[in-house]
């Protein structure tokens, strides 16, 4: 019987030493065009544009941004069948993006978290920063995507509009160019209110890495100063009602409506250009903010 020695690699037959081999399973190394920086970030916001709306996810995670898409678009027939049948514009373009203000919050504080959240939970962002991606492009991304889905929210059910007041359109070539420009005009406004919305919102989910926490943040975010608004309304005399408006995200971008379309001018008096440089100090700060929030995670 052959002599047995005992090791820290077990028993062995004696005069033996332990050995391995390489076996050659195929793996090369990859000669093909490398495509770079822009391609890695416009990857990351198409994933990440992809997620908002649950696309290539599970059926639970469609739930939620299909239900506001079928809301959208209901209020949107609704609005279409009414005027087809009596004539009357019941909801306009500008009208429907105030009609969906609720949903398009709710959205946000649903798919800010999501977008951000998971990524600094499970600790993955070493893993992209060890590519050509730097943080900054990292935060970009992510924000680019916030802001296309709310407005891809708002954008769809307009068009559906647009293309039923063609429809039920009895002004000709005139009536169909007062109809597009009223859709454009809505348009903006849609993407206004997501650039502000989501702006401010995104910053406020990559505080934490807990999605519950997250969405609980960004909603207190957004009503948080709205007593201040009512109180300075009620009490504040003509200045301070015309300038309450700027001290919520919600009242501010209401505000810039009135005074570029001209519907409530007289609520702003004539301090549009302050609301409109608040909301672009409020987009560059929240910007800064999240930028710096991406400097300062370990990567």
């Amino acid at each position: 019987m052959a002599e047995l020695t005992a090791g820290a690699g077990g028993v062995r037959p004696a005069g033996r030493t332990p050995g391995g081999v390489i076996h050659d399973i195929g793996y090369q190394r990859y000669t093909g065009p490398r495509l770079g920086r822009s391609r890695v970030v416009l990857a990351l916001f198409g994933h990440s544009l992809r997620t908002a709306y649950g696309l290539g996810r599970t059926a639970k995670a469609k739930v939620f941004p299909g239900i506001l898409v079928v809301l959208g678009v209901a209020i949107a027939v609704v609005a279409v069948a009414i005027r087809t049948q009596t004539g009357e514009v019941e909801v306009n373009y500008l009208q429907f993006v105030d009609t969906m203000s609720v949903p398009l919050l709710l959205f946000l504080a649903v798919i800010a978290p999501e977008l951000v959240c998971r990524d600094l939970r499970s600790r993955v962002l070493p893993l992209y920063f060890s590519r050509p991606l730097r943080r900054s492009d990292y935060a970009l991304a992510k924000l680019a995507a916030t802001l296309s889905a709310a407005f891809l929210l708002l954008a769809g059910p307009l068009l559906l509009m647009l293309l039923g007041g063609l429809f039920a359109q009895t002004g000709g070539a005139h009536g169909a160019w007062h109809e597009i420009t009223d859709f454009l005009g809505g348009l903006g406004y849609a993407a206004l209110t997501a650039i502000v919305w989501g702006a401010f919102a995104l910053p406020l989910a990559a505080l934490t890495s807990r999605r519950a926490i997250a969405a609980v943040v960004i909603a207190i975010g957004f009503v948080v100063t709205t007593p201040v608004v009512g109180v300075l309304m009620s009490l504040g005399g003509t200045t301070a009602r015309q300038l309450a408006s700027l001290a919520n995200p919600v009242s501010l971008v209401s505000g810039l409506e009135a005074w570029i379309y001209r519907t409530d001018v007289q609520d702003i008096g004539g301090f549009g250009p302050v609301y409109l440089l608040v909301a672009v100090a409020l987009v560059a700060v929240s910007t800064a903010v999240l930028l710096l929030r991406y400097r300062k995670v370990a990567a």
